[in-house]
């Protein structure tokens, strides 16, 4: 993929994300060596080159943890809706 073709991927899917504002999804995120994280929260804000989510952590505390639209694109992050698991953006795949 050129780099105009990232562009344009990358814009899509933050637009895509700035639509689902206040939506909750389930982040599945591959930190490197086996390593992954599963976490359930609410998309919070969109910068121009990341997106916060919050997230529930035990008793009762909550976080913010945020991730870059370009983990998305290689498939380091995935995003699917809490309930049926469906893949948020269905037209990256």
């Amino acid at each position: 993929m050129d780099l105009a073709r990232q562009t344009e991927v990358v814009g899509r899917i933050r637009s895509d994300l700035e639509g689902l504002m206040g939506t909750r999804m389930r982040l599945r995120a591959n930190m490197g060596r086996s390593k992954i994280l599963e976490r359930e929260g609410v998309l919070e804000q969109t910068h121009p080159s990341l997106f916060v989510v919050k997230v529930e952590e035990k008793r009762d505390r909550t976080a913010r943890v945020s991730y870059s639209y370009v983990d998305v694109l290689t498939g380091t992050v995935e995003l699917s809706h809490c309930d049926s698991g469906e893949n948020l953006l269905p037209w990256l795949n």
